[in-house]
Order: structure tokens, then sequence, then C-alpha cells
């Protein structure tokens, strides 16, 4: 009996102790869920909350001026260098110097707006633009959808990838005159181009991303009866993204060369034109500041791309 006494006396005691603990832990949850009280302290923001922010954005700014230093050092260096080898008379190109003179009339007006292709260089990158993202996006849409058939089919992979591996090697401007014979126009003719010239990288890169899916994550959608939506951004999306956006940017890339080739053989108005009519009026200065114009906005192109493949592959990873 002792022993039988002496175990319900510790059942007892434990039971008591998870009591105990549950409601110490409760009124600890409405303590911190309380309001403050009247006679409480008031409810404030931490404590040099701004000035931390403050000193964040500080050194953000810090580490982008360190990082961008030794581009700006070895410009420096190399404007210098330029100045000085083509001051002297009779050089083959202007100095800096005079080009930023000359074409100081088209980098205060980059609107500016006249008779026919007369027209400022922001009008021209903007029509330049213009065909590329048609173009682009055209090769977008074919070559992610060409290049899931590619690696999620054996049989399509054998059948489609010689004849993606023969047309890729053609030369971007030895479609232009068959473009031309078929659109009978320089715009449609300039939009196939770049089309044609900017889906084989984003078919092969993607091809890739989705052959590589691991065999776990495709019996995973078997056993679960994944539909074709689903499976697409629950499984291939956030698997291929990387591989999908390195063609994009490959393709993003090309397309910008291609447009700046293609529009000095079709005319009108564009990046490309403006640089060949400026050759042949030999104003060596406004085709250097084309030549910045032109290498700035594909800068800019291929980190906006970058900055939608990181942005989608978060959301892709957060679902």
């Amino acid at each position: 009996m002792n022993k039988v006494a002496l175990v319900s006396k510790v059942s007892l005691d434990e039971k008591r102790a998870e009591s105990l603990m549950s409601s110490i832990d409760t009124e600890r949850v409405r303590e911190t869920a309380a309001p403050p009280s009247a006679a409480g302290a008031k409810v404030q923001s931490p404590p040099g909350s701004f000035a931390s922010a403050a000193r964040h954005l500080v050194e953000r700014v810090g580490k982008a001026l360190e990082g961008a230093l030794p581009t700006a050092v070895l410009l420096a260096m190399l404007l210098g260098a330029w100045q000085l080898a083509c001051s002297e008379p009779g050089a083959s190109l202007p100095p800096p110097s005079k080009v930023i003179s000359d074409t100081w009339p088209l980098i205060a007006h980059p609107f500016y707006v006249g008779n026919g292709t007369d027209q400022g260089l922001g009008w021209q990158i903007l029509a330049s633009l213009r065909r590329v993202a048609m173009g682009f996006g055209l090769a977008a849409v074919a070559g992610i959808s060409l290049g899931v058939l590619i690696g999620h089919s054996k049989v399509a992979f054998r059948a489609l990838d010689p004849m993606v591996q023969v047309l890729r090697m053609v030369p971007p401007l030895a479609w232009l005159p068959l473009s031309l014979a078929t659109f009978h126009q320089a715009n449609p003719s300039a939009v196939f181009v770049i089309f044609i010239t900017a889906i084989w990288p984003i078919v092969l890169n993607t091809a890739v991303g989705v052959s590589n899916i691991p065999q776990n994550y495709r019996n995973i959608a078997k056993v679960l009866q994944l539909t074709g939506p689903e499976y697409f951004f629950k499984i291939m999306l956030p698997a291929t993204v990387p591989y999908m956006f390195t063609g994009l940017r490959i393709g993003i890339g090309m397309s910008w060369i291609a447009i700046i080739a293609s529009e000095t053989l079709i005319g009108g108005v564009g990046i490309g034109f403006f640089i060949w009519d400026a050759w042949n009026s030999s104003l060596m200065s406004e085709i250097i500041i084309a030549l910045v114009y032109v290498g700035l906005v594909g800068f800019a192109l291929d980190r906006l791309i970058g900055a939608i493949g990181r942005l989608i592959s978060r959301t892709a990873g957060a679902r």
C-alpha cells in the first residue's frame, strides 16, 4: 500500500506541476498580448532607429562606391591615355574633349525632333528598343516553350536538337535578305532578325534546365497528381529559373547587337542607322557618342533581365 500511495502522490505532484506551468505560460501570453495600461509607459519606437537606418544607408553607399572605385580609376586612365594619344594634329580619332564639344547638342537635347530621320539620340534608341522588345518578347515565349518541350521529351530532343544546332550557327545578318524578301518592309524584317537571333540561347538553356530536374521531383509530382500548371509553377519553374534567365540574358544581348547591325542596312530611325549615317558623313564624334549610348543601354538591359530573374526565383522559391 505504501508503494501505491507513493506512486499516486508522485502522479498528483506531476499533474500539479504541469497545471502550474500551463498557468504560468498562459499568464505570460496574456502579459505579452495585453495593451499597456494608462499608467504604463507609452509605446515608443526603438531608440536610435533613425540613426541606425542612416548608418545602414551610409554603409550601403560606401560599399557601392568602393565597388565602383576600381572601374572609375581604370576609366579615368583610359580616357587620359586616349586624350594624350589623339591630341596631336592629324590623329585618326578625336580626343574625348572634342567628342564632348562636338556632340554636346545631341547630349543636351536627346529628344530633339527634326525632319525624317533627323531625330535626337533618345528617339533613335527608343525606336531600336521598340524593335528589340517585339523580337525578344516573341523569342522568349517561343524559346521557353520549345526548350521545355525538348528538355521534357526525349523524342522531341532527338527530333529538334539537330535542327536547332544547325540553325543557330547561321549569322544574324545572313537572315536579313531572306526576311526582306518575305516581309517586304524594314521594320518586320528587323524584328524577325532579332527573333531568330535571340531564340537559340533561350531554347538551349531552358532545355538544359528542364532536363536537369531531379527524378525525385518528377516522382513527387506523379504521386501528388499535380496538374500541368501546378507542375510548372511548383516544380519546373523553381528548378529552371537560373538556366532560363541565363538564356534570356544572352538572348537580350544578342538582340541588341543584332538590331544595331541590321539597322545599318535597313535604314530608318534607329541607333544603328544613326551610326551608319554618321559614318557616311564622316562624323566620328557622333559615332563614338552613339557607341557609348549603345553600350550603356545594353548594360542596362542585361541588368534588368538579371533583376527580373532574381525576383522570379525568390517568388517561385516561396511558393
